[in-house]
């Protein structure tokens, strides 16, 4: 199992968010959500030790090898500009926007995760990750998740022209929940499927907390007596965030 050990001195704080959707529903309703996004990490930058963003931050993202998605420019240049004084950005790929070889890292400064890892700060045990793909069921993404990161497939799509490709992720966009209608995602108890994985995976090594996106609802869960899970939701309609600190995990809500 993949683990990071961060030090962070016991002033300073860890932040996690997930599911920004950026470019949803519509690209003047997302430059607004943006705007909010970079505000909300000023306002963390003031005593982050560490960001995490767990996923899905774009809605579609294809790097090809010379050109990138067009706008997003105020989150990239904040993630720079964070990173750049030293606070680690740490980007975990969600279904949404996989495909990401290297402009964040090299342009940015960001480290990118592809999969859950542990995290070890301020004397607790995490495991943290975008979601997807995680627990019992839904077989059918499982197998598209295979074939997306195939590197054949994605060598396949990098042939076309970056107009044709957005103009389908984009049409697809626009179809999803998501993008269309309010915050309808059912709440499924103790069949939760990311709820599920976390238990399976507190069987074989403790975590006192669990934090994953994906699922679109802010979530605070017992995976055991002295384990928690956390969901992030998402940022079109909640704004949620975590905030670990030496009193433990906080799910919290930016007013903006």
């Amino acid at each position: 199992m993949s683990r990071i050990d961060l030090q962070v001195p016991g002033d300073k704080k860890v932040y996690f968010a997930s599911d920004f959707h950026l470019g949803i529903p519509d690209r003047l309703s997302s430059l607004e959500r943006e705007k909010v996004i970079v505000k909300w990490l000023d306002q963390i930058s003031l005593d982050a030790a560490a960001i995490f963003l767990l996923g899905d931050i774009f809605d579609f993202w294809f790097e090809y090898r010379h050109v990138v998605p067009r706008g997003y420019t105020r989150l990239l240049g904040k993630i720079s500009s964070l990173t750049d004084a030293g606070i680690p950005v740490y980007v975990f790929t969600g279904n949404h926007d996989m495909w990401m070889f290297g402009y964040l890292e090299e342009e940015c400064g960001a480290k990118i995760y592809r999969s859950p890892v542990g995290l070890d700060c301020l004397g607790k045990k995490l495991w943290i990750g975008h979601g997807d793909g995680l627990g019992p069921g839904d077989y059918t993404y499982k197998m598209l998740k295979v074939i997306f990161r195939n590197p054949v497939a994605q060598w396949i799509f990098a042939r076309f022209h970056p107009n044709f490709s957005f103009m389908i992720a984009n049409f697809w966009s626009g179809r999803s929940r998501l993008s269309n209608k309010a915050h309808e995602e059912e709440f499924l108890g103790d069949r939760e499927w990311i709820l599920q994985y976390c238990r399976e995976m507190e069987e074989k090594q403790h975590h006192d907390y669990y934090i994953f996106g994906h699922r679109h609802l802010s979530l605070e869960m017992s995976v055991s007596t002295d384990s928690m899970y956390f969901n992030l939701g998402e940022w079109i309609h909640d704004k949620k965030y975590a905030e670990l600190s030496t009193s433990g995990l906080t799910l919290l809500q930016f007013s903006g």
